[in-house]
C-alpha cells in the first residue's frame, strides 16, 4: 500500500479522548515494568495514560518530588506553571496544583485560563528573577507538555530558576524520589481537592501572553518587519501558540495571518507524519504538508505569504516555509539565522560564541569560521546552552531538531529554553532586512561553503548494545578511514564542554557521523553528513553502521 504520510488523518487515526482521560485517573502503573516508572529524558517525563506511563500517580509523585527538590535547593519563590493543548495536559496540571497547594507552594497559573508555550514560561521565570529585589526568593516553573508527540501522550518537565531545562542531577533526583513515592503507595504525597487548590491563598495568576508578546521588540526588529510589509502566515498547528500569534500581529501591527486557529485534542485536521502517525513536528514535510500546500497556492503568480511558519504543541520548535524553497531543513535555517544574527546584532558581546549540538550540520562550523566566531559544540540537549545564554558569552544556541533561542538585541538573556515563536519571527526580520528569503540566503552560504547532504537513520540494537554504545571510548574505534577519507577525530565527549555525548562521533575532512542510543526504543540513531553528495553520504552511513555494529557486538 502507498504511504499515507502527508495526507489528512482519518477517523481510525484519532485517539479516543474519553478512554485517554479515564485511563489517566483509573490506571495504576506497574512499577515492575521499567516503561511504567518515572523517567526523565531531555525534555521531562513523557508517556501515555493508555500505556500506563503517564497517569495521575506519576504526576502526583513527580510534583511532590519537585516540591522536595526545590526545598533542598532553597528555592522558595513562586512556581510558574503552564500547559499545552494535549488532552492529558489539563488534568496533569490540575493534579500538580493539588499537590503544590497542599505543600504551601506559591503557584502562578495563566491569567487567561489558556495555554502557555514553553518559551513564555522560561521568559516569565527569567523576567521575575531579573526584576526581583536583591535577596528575593527565586522563581522556577513546570511546563505540562510532551512537545510534538502524538495526541495520546502527556509530558511534564521542570525548569529551575535559570529558566531552562533542568540538568541531569536535578531530573535524576526528582525521578528517583518520585519512584520511591510510587513504590510507597504515594504515602508522603500531600494533596488537597482541586477547588481548594485553585482558591488557596498561595495560588495566583500571571499574564504569560502579555509579558512575552509585549517584550518582543527587545529581541527582534519588529519595526523592520512592519515597515517592509512582510506577509506572514503563522500556523500554531493546534498548539499553545494559538492565541499568541494573533496578539503578536495585532499588538505590533504586523501583516500576520493565523493560518489555522483550530484547537482539537485529537488533531483531526493534521496531516500524518512519515510513519502515518499524528505528530506535531514542524520540521517534518509530512506533518507540515497543509502549510506547504497553502504557501504554494498563488494569487496571480504570487505566493500566499512571504514567510510561513509552524510551531509544535508547546511552541519550542519552529518550521520555516519560503516561497522559493518550501519547508527549510532545520540545519539550513540555523546556518542562515546564525550568519544573519552575528552580522546584525551590534549590541551582542563581540566575543560571543556560536552554540550547536554535535549532530547539527557542519555548515554551521564553516559559517562560524567565516564570521570569525568561536564554535562551541555540545551534546544533544538544550540545557547545555543555558550558561552561555545567561551570561551573553553564547548569544545563540541551536539544535538540529528545529529548536533554538538567542539573546536580546542588547545582549541580555531572552529565554533559556527553545523558542519556536522567536525563530519563526526571525525569518520575517531576515526577509525584511535583507530583501531575500532565508532559503535564498542559504543558497548563498552553500555557494561559499559547500552544500552538505544530511540524514538520520535508525538501526536495531538491544538494551545491552545500547548501553555499550553509550560507554564507548575513542580507543574502541580502530578504523582509520571513513568513506575514503582519513578520520580526523573520534569523539565520545563534546569538544565544546567535555561532557559525554552518550555515543560516538567520527569526523573526516568532508563528512562525519554520530551514533547515539535511543532513550525510548530498541534502536540506535546514526546522524551523518557529507559535503561530497548523496552517494558519498550513503557510503558514510553504510560504513558507520558496520563500524558501530562491530564495536558493540
Amino acid at each position: 500500500m502507498a504511504s499515507r504520510a502527508g495526507t489528512v488523518a482519518l477517523p481510525q487515526d484519532l485517539v479516543d479522548i474519553t478512554a485517554l482521560l479515564d485511563a489517566y485517573f483509573d490506571v495504576t502503573p506497574d512499577l515492575g515494568d521499567p516503561a511504567q516508572r518515572v523517567a526523565f529524558g531531555t525534555s521531562g517525563h513523557r508517556g501515555s495514560s493508555l500505556k500506563s506511563s503517564f497517569n495521575e500517580p506519576h504526576i502526583l509523585a513527580i510534583t511532590q518530588a519537585i516540591v522536595e527538590y526545590r526545598g533542598r535547593q532553597g528555592i522558595t519563590g513562586p512556581l510558574f506553571i503552564g500547559r499545552d493543548t494535549h488532552a492529558l495536559s489539563e488534568p496533569a496540571q490540575n493534579s500538580a496544583l493539588e499537590v503544590l497547594a497542599a505543600n504551601g507552594v506559591t503557584v502562578l497559573v495563566d491569567a487567561r485560563h489558556g495555554y502557555t508555550p514553553t518559551p513564555a514560561l522560561s521568559h516569565a521565570i527569567l523576567k521575575y528573577n531579573r526584576e526581583a529585589a536583591p535577596g528575593t526568593p527565586q522563581a522556577d516553573g513546570i511546563v505540562v507538555t510532551p512537545s510534538h508527540n502524538p495526541p495520546g501522550d502527556g509530558g511534564f518537565k521542570y525548569n529551575p530558576p535559570h529558566g531552562g531545562p533542568a540538568d541531569t542531577d536535578a531530573t535524576g533526583w526528582i525521578a528517583d524520589r518520585a519512584n520511591q513515592l510510587l513504590e510507597n503507595g504515594l504515602r508522603g504525597v500531600k494533596r488537597i481537592p482541586l477547588n481548594d487548590a485553585l482558591n488557596a491563598d498561595t495560588t495566583g495568576k500571571f499574564d504569560f501572553l502579555s509579558s512575552y508578546v509585549d517584550d518582543l521588540p527587545s529581541v527582534l526588529d519588529l519595526d523592520a518587519i512592519r515597515n517592509a510589509g512582510v506577509r506572514i502566515g503563522a500556523d500554531p498547528m493546534g498548539g499553545a501558540s494559538v492565541d499568541y500569534w494573533g496578539e503578536i500581529g495585532e499588538r505590533h501591527q504586523l501583516n500576520l495571518t493565523v493560518v489555522n486557529p483550530t484547537v482539537d485534542p485529537q488533531w483531526a485536521f493534521m496531516t500524518l507524519d512519515w510513519d502515518e502517525k499524528i505528530r506535531m513536528d514542524c520540521s517534518s514535510p509530512s506533518a507540515m504538508a497543509s502549510l506547504i500546500k497553502r504557501m504554494a497556492s498563488s494569487d496571480g503568480g504570487r505566493s500566499a505569504y512571504d514567510v510561513a511558519t509552524g510551531n509544535d504543541a508547546d511552541a519550542d520548535r519552529h518550521g520555516i516555509v519560503t516561497p522559493d524553497g518550501g519547508l527549510m531543513n532545520p540545519n539550513h535555517y540555523l546556518a542562515v539565522a546564525i550568519d544573519y544574527l552575528y552580522r546584525n546584532r551590534s549590541g551582542w558581546n563581540p566575543e560571543s560564541v556560536v552554540g550547536k549540538t554535535l549532530v547539527s550540520s557542519s555548515i554551521i562550523d564553516r559559517v562560524a569560521a567565516g564570521l570569525g566566531r568561536k564554535l562551541v559544540e555540545v551534546p544533544v540537549g538544550f540545557k547545555w546552552f543555558v550558561p552561555g545564554l545567561l551570561s551573553g558569552e553564547g548569544a545563540f544556541g541551536g539544535e538540529e531538531s528545529a529548536g533554538a533561542s538567542f539573546n536580546k538585541r542588547d545582549g541580555s538573556v531572552w529565554t533559556t529554553d527553545k523558542d519556536g515563536i522567536l525563530l519563526a519571527l526571525l525569518a520575517s526580520e531576515i526577509t525584511a532586512v535583507t530583501g531575500k528569503s532565508p532559503s535564498q540566503l542559504y543558497k548563498g552560504l552553500t555557494d561559499k561553503f559547500g552544500a552538505p547532504v544530511y540524514a538520520r537513520i535508525d538501526a536495531a540494537a538491544t538494551r545491552e548494545q545500547k548501553a555499550k554504545l553509550g560507554k564507548l571510548s575513542a580507543s574502541d574505534v580502530t578504523a582509520t578511514t571513513l568513506a575514503g577519507e582519513d578520520i580526523t577525530a573520534k569523539l565520545t565527549e563534546a569538544p565544546g564542554n567535555g561532557a559525554s555525548i552518550g555515543g560516538l562521533k567520527v569526523v573526516t575532512e568532508n563528512a562525519w557521523f554520530a551514533a547515539r542510543p535511543s532513550g525510548t526504543e530498541d534502536v540506535y540513531k546514526i546522524y551523518a553528513e557529507s559535503f561530497k553528495g548523496a552517494e558519498h553520504l550513503a557510503k558514510v552511513q553504510e560504513e558507520a553502521k558496520a563500524l558501530v555494529d562491530g564495536v558493540i557486538a
